[in-house]
């Protein structure tokens, strides 16, 4: 070690006696120093990632098999017919699927899990161990389907669902002594597991989704109430994969806001991104309808956007909204904004996400939306959702 830095420092003198040279590399020595400067994490385009962010996922999932039980005989000195001592066998994992509110996609999650096998029964009367359950992490909001039919919903952090049963683990022939029964010879192999193939769908879990048509200004939005990032341009379809932005308040709550991308006449019948994204929208507490003022006729944009919600699902366009007049900062949104609040009767926020004006309105707004909504939920005797 006092070798090589003394090579180096041989090295870095011949190099700071040439004139009008520096060294190209660091004045420390590798060997005997740590680089103290944290890596960046790598920003990641829009396209790039799609290719994380999975909402579908097919799994086919096996259980443990159980252990086999054990056959043998206990014998010792002055006892050698101790009788049957054949243990039991372990009993098989399960594959359990747990909701983890820090994992935000499917991607993950494989296309095959299965259970640790139970051991078998020793002699001596030893029972074999139980196989090792396997958890499978999931997003807070996904849906386990099997055959089409929706066998677990996993709404709440920590919440759990057996996705296949481990197999149960044989008999020994300990078991089977009886009185008429002494010396039994025979013993029951464990159980196979439980298969099934199961289809994970992502319902994106939060409090508000902003809904509008692309280039409405939604991703900005976000931008300018949270920390979110998402890729804003000046072409449609920017967004190609729900963001979730959290919104801090004074009083320690939290209100998730998520960006629902665009969506376009006719996406109740898949059209554009279509249905892929019309059930992040399910799980929504309450709509942030955004409008674009600086269009012609915007109100015509909301009417679009609630009757797609109602053909996708009956009672969706019916939930507590507030609409969101954005582009305020433009001459001619400043024009629109009177015939909006005279065509609808929601209320109508208007704002500009790219400047900042107005925003505070909405921020007090989307806390008693909060409010409102947190003491339903209690007065229903259900839990509220919290992030």
């Amino acid at each position: 070690m006092l070798l090589r830095c003394a090579l180096w420092l041989r090295v870095l003198s011949v190099w700071r006696s040439v004139p009008g040279r520096e060294p190209a590399f660091s004045t420390s020595c590798a060997a005997c120093s740590k680089n103290r400067r944290l890596r960046q994490k790598r920003v990641l385009s829009e396209k790039k990632l799609t290719r994380y962010f999975v909402d579908h996922r097919r799994v086919r999932v096996v259980g443990g098999q159980g252990g086999g039980g054990g056959q043998s005989f206990y014998s010792e000195p002055r006892k050698i017919f101790g009788g049957p001592d054949g243990g039991n066998g372990g009993d098989g994992g399960h594959v359990i699927l747990k909701a983890d509110q820090q994992t935000k996609s499917l991607s993950s999650v494989l296309p095959f899990y299965q259970g640790f096998h139970g051991e078998r029964g020793g002699s001596k009367n030893c029972y074999g161990a139980n196989g090792a359950c396997v958890y499978v992490k999931v997003p807070v909001g996904t849906l386990v389907k099997e055959d089409g039919v929706v066998v677990a919903d996993l709404t709440q952090h920590g919440e759990e669902y057996v996705a296949a049963y481990g197999g149960a683990g044989g008999k020994g022939n300990r078991f089977f002594l009886s009185n008429e029964k002494r010396a039994p010879t025979f013993f029951t192999p464990g159980e196979p597991g439980q298969e099934r193939v199961l289809h994970l769908e992502l319902k994106t879990a939060a409090h508000a989704g902003l809904v509008g048509f692309p280039n409405a200004g939604k991703s900005s939005l976000l931008r300018a109430l949270s920390n979110a990032k998402p890729a804003v341009a000046a072409y449609p379809f920017t967004t190609l994969n729900p963001h979730v932005g959290i919104v801090r308040y004074e009083d320690y709550e939290q209100v998730a806001v998520a960006d629902i991308p665009g969506l376009i006449r006719g996406a109740h019948q898949n059209r554009g991104l279509g249905m892929a994204f019309l059930r992040h929208i399910e799980r929504c507490c309450f709509l942030l309808y955004v409008v674009d003022l600086s269009v012609s006729q915007p109100w015509i944009q909301l009417q679009d956007l609630k009757y797609e919600l109602e053909q996708y699902k009956k009672g969706l366009s019916t939930r507590p909204c507030v609409v969101i007049g954005n582009k305020i900062d433009l001459a001619e949104s400043r024009i629109n904004l009177p015939f909006l609040k005279e065509q609808i009767n929601d209320r109508v926020i208007a704002l500009s996400a790219l400047t900042g004006d107005n925003l505070e309105e909405l921020l007090l707004h989307l806390k008693e939306l909060y409010d409102t909504y947190v003491k339903m939920e209690q007065a229903q005797g259900q839990s509220p959702v919290k992030w």
